[in-house]
C-alpha cells in the first residue's frame, strides 16, 4: 500500500452511498473509522507472534462496486466500511488484517486464561469488552467463529473467577490458621519457656515464617500480628528480667566469693591441721552454694581459692607426711622397749623387782610418745599383757596378806560354835526340829568359814 494511502494512515473516509444487493439489509453504512471505545488495554503489541493463521477476508466480505466494504455473518450482512483507494482486493485485505488484530487480542486472552497468569475479573472484563464491539467492528473476518471465541472466554472467566475466589478464601483460611497457630506458640513460649536460647531461636523462627505467609486479609493480620507482637515482647520481657537477677545474683556471687577468699587467705598457714582442715572442707562448701559469678571472673576467682586451699593442704600432707616418718621410729622405739622389758619382767626373782623394771618400761613408753596407726594394738597389747600379769601377782600377795581375810574366817567360826551351841540347848530341850535347822545354819557357816580360811591359805 502506498505512503499516502488514506487508510493506511488510519484517516476516515466518508463511506459512498452503497448500491443496494440482493439480500443486503438497508440502512446507513457505518463510518470506517476507530473501532468504538478506543484502543482496548489487552491488544497485543505489534510484533506479537501470532499462532493463528491470517484468515482469509474474501470467504467472509466483499466490496461493492462504490466501494463498500461488507462483512458476511449468519446474520447476512452489513458495511463495515468503504474503500476508494485501490482494487477491492487490497480493501478486503485491510480490513482482514484489521480482523486479525482483533482474533490476536482473544488469543492472548485465551492463553491468559488458559495458563492462569492473569487475573480472570481482567480478562473477562476485556473479553466483555470485544464482545460488546463485534456487531459494529470495522472488520472483515469469521465473526460467528470469533463470537463463538468470545463466549467461550466469557464462560472460562467466569468459572475462572469462582475457583480463583474460592482458591483465595482457601489460602486465606490456611493463612490463618497457620497464623493462629504461630502467634499460640509464641504465647506459650512467652509464658513457660525457660531456655532461653532455644526460645529465642524458635521466636525468630516463627517470625520468619510469619513473613511467608500471604494472602490473609488486612483487618485480621493486623489482629494476629497483635498477639504474636504482644507474645514476644512479652517473651521479650520476661528473659530479660531474667538475665538481669541472673547479673544481680553473679554480681552477689562475685562478692560472696571474694569473701572465702579473704577468709581462705587468713587460714592458709594455721597449723591446727585437723581443725583447718574441717574449715577449708566448710569453706568450699559455702563456695559451691554461692553459684556462678559473671563468666569472665568465675575461673580466674576459682583458681585464686584453689591456688590457696591447694598451698594449705600441700603443707599439711608434707606435715603429714614428717609426722608418719616420726610415729614409725616411734613405733620402732616402742617394739625394742618390749622386746627388752618382757624377758626382764618375765624372770625377775620377785614382784618387787617385776614392778620396778615394768615402771621403767612405762616410763620410756610414755616418753617416746604416738606410732603409726597401724602398730597401735599390737604394741599396747604388749605392753598391757605385762602390767595384767604383774597385777595379777600384786593381787595373789595382797590376798594372802589380806588381816581382814582372816578376820572374817574367825568370825564364821564363832557363828558355827554358836549356832552348834544352841542345837545341843534345843535337843536337851526336846525341840528336836529346832535343832535340826540350827544344826543345818551351822554347817553352813562352816562351809563359808573353810572358804575363807582356804583363800587366806592360796595366797
Amino acid at each position: 500500500m502506498a505512503e499516502n494511502d488514506p487508510i493506511a494512515d488510519n484517516a476516515p473516509i466518508e463511506p459512498a452511498a452503497p448500491k443496494p444487493t440482493p439480500g443486503a439489509r438497508p440502512g446507513p453504512k457505518p463510518h470506517p473509522g476507530p473501532r468504538p471505545g478506543g484502543p482496548r488495554p489487552h491488544a497485543p503489541a505489534a510484533a506479537a507472534p501470532r499462532t493463528r493463521p491470517a484468515s482469509d477476508p474474501a470467504k467472509h466480505g466483499r466490496v461493492d462496486e462504490d466501494g463498500t466494504v461488507y462483512v458476511i455473518t449468519s446474520a447476512g450482512e452489513r458495511a463495515v466500511g468503504s474503500w476508494q483507494a485501490g482494487a477491492s482486493a487490497e480493501g478486503l485485505a485491510h480490513y482482514g488484517r484489521k480482523y486479525d488484530e482483533l482474533s490476536t487480542e482473544v488469543e492472548v486472552l485465551e492463553e491468559r486464561l488458559a495458563s492462569g497468569t492473569g487475573d480472570p475479573k481482567k480478562v473477562r472484563a476485556a473479553a466483555q469488552q470485544v464482545a460488546d464491539s463485534l456487531p459494529t467492528a470495522a472488520v472483515v473476518g469469521d465473526l460467528d467463529a470469533l463470537a463463538s471465541r468470545v463466549g467461550a472466554l466469557l464462560t472460562g472467566a467466569d468459572t475462572a473467577i469462582v475457583t480463583s475466589q474460592a482458591d483465595r478464601e482457601r489460602h486465606r483460611a490456611e493463612g490463618i490458621a497457620r497464623k493462629e497457630a504461630l502467634a499460640a506458640e509464641a504465647e506459650q513460649i512467652a509464658a513457660e519457656a525457660t531456655q532461653w536460647k532455644t526460645a529465642g531461636d524458635r521466636m525468630r523462627a516463627l517470625l520468619d515464617e510469619w513473613k511467608t505467609i500471604k494472602g490473609v486479609d488486612r483487618k485480621t493480620d493486623d489482629a494476629l500480628w497483635k498477639r504474636y507482637s504482644k507474645a514476644r515482647d512479652a517473651f521479650n520481657k520476661r528473659r530479660g528480667a531474667h538475665f538481669a537477677e541472673l547479673d544481680r545474683e553473679r554480681a552477689g556471687a562475685k562478692a560472696r566469693k571474694e569473701e572465702l577468699i579473704a577468709e581462705a587467705e587468713k587460714l592458709k598457714n594455721d597449723t591446727t591441721w585437723g581443725e583447718t582442715s574441717a574449715k577449708f572442707r566448710d569453706l568450699l562448701a559455702k563456695w559451691k552454694a554461692a553459684g556462678r559469678a559473671p563468666r569472665d571472673t568465675d575461673d580466674a576467682l576459682w583458681a585464686r581459692f584453689k591456688g590457696i586451699q591447694d598451698e594449705f593442704f600441700a603443707a599439711r600432707n608434707a606435715a603429714a607426711n614428717e609426722r608418719d616418718a616420726e610415729f614409725a621410729e616411734n613405733g620402732r622405739a616402742k617394739q625394742a622397749l618390749l622386746d627388752e622389758y618382757t624377758p626382764r619382767i618375765e624372770s625377775a626373782s620377785n614382784l618387787g623387782a617385776q614392778k620396778s623394771a615394768l615402771r621403767e618400761l612405762q616410763d620410756k613408753w610414755e616418753a617416746i610418745g604416738k606410732v603409726p596407726r597401724e602398730q597401735m594394738g599390737s604394741l599396747e597389747a604388749g605392753i598391757r599383757a605385762l602390767e595384767k600379769k604383774i597385777k595379777a601377782a600384786d593381787d595373789t600377795q595382797w590376798r594372802r596378806t589380806d588381816p581382814e581375810a582372816a578376820a572374817r574366817a574367825a568370825q564364821f567360826r564363832d557363828r558355827v560354835a554358836q549356832f552348834e551351841e544352841q542345837a545341843e540347848k534345843a535337843e536337851k530341850a526336846g525341840k528336836a526340829k529346832d535343832a535340826v535347822r540350827l544344826r543345818e545354819q551351822a554347817q553352813q557357816w562352816r562351809e563359808w568359814a573353810d572358804a575363807a580360811e582356804g583363800a587366806v591359805e592360796n595366797r
